[in-house]
């Protein structure tokens, strides 16, 4: 168990999970991106927005959940993570549907949209070009390529979470610990 004696340990602090501003880039991008080119009364269109508004909302109460449940916090990362793969294969679906190309991971222009990520204050502005400007294939294999970092970001996520459990151990361990402590006192 670590150090902290406290119950219910410090959680939240989504916000600056890079997992999460990834998946905010693609709730918005999708949003943009499904207004674009997606009749709004379709169901692919809602679906789609809430595929991505999934991934980021389950990230945040995963979080704010952490402080007394790891098994769920777990949960609803996981459910994030499989929420962003379906909106994968929407997008996916949409280029093969509509005779567009699925660019490479060698193409230059993912390679280009890759670095991206990689800029401190990453937001949808740093995207906005490749998503509002451009042509649905661009804009498509543009969210293709957010996806995939995000879901990496969400793997690792994963991984460790696992082990931080595995290594300390969970909200009712802390409870039970904190119970004999307080009997052993008296």
């Amino acid at each position: 168990m670590s150090n902290d004696s406290r119950i219910i340990v410090p959680h939240g602090g989504y916000q600056n999970l890079k997992a999460f501003q990834m998946a905010e880039i693609v709730y918005d991008g999708t949003v943009k991106f499904c207004d674009r080119f997606i009749n709004i009364k379709s169901r692919t269109h809602d679906q789609m927005v809430q595929a991505a508004r999934s991934g980021k909302q389950n990230i945040a109460e995963g979080s704010m959940a952490s402080g007394t449940s790891k098994k769920i916090e777990l949960k609803l990362i996981g459910i994030a993570r499989a929420s962003l793969e379906e909106l994968l294969l929407d997008y996916k679906d949409y280029l093969r549907q509509h005779k567009l190309l699925l660019w490479s991971k060698d193409d230059p222009r993912v390679i280009d949209i890759r670095k991206i990520a990689s800029f401190y204050n990453r937001s949808y502005k740093s995207y906005k070009t490749y998503l509002e400007e451009v042509s649905d294939e661009v804009a498509a294999n543009t969210l293709v390529c957010i996806i995939h970092q995000t879901n990496y970001l969400l793997d690792q996520l994963l991984r460790q979470l696992e082990q931080n459990f595995l290594k300390e151990g969970g909200f009712t361990e802390r409870l039970f610990n904190a119970r004999n402590k307080s009997r052993g006192k008296k």
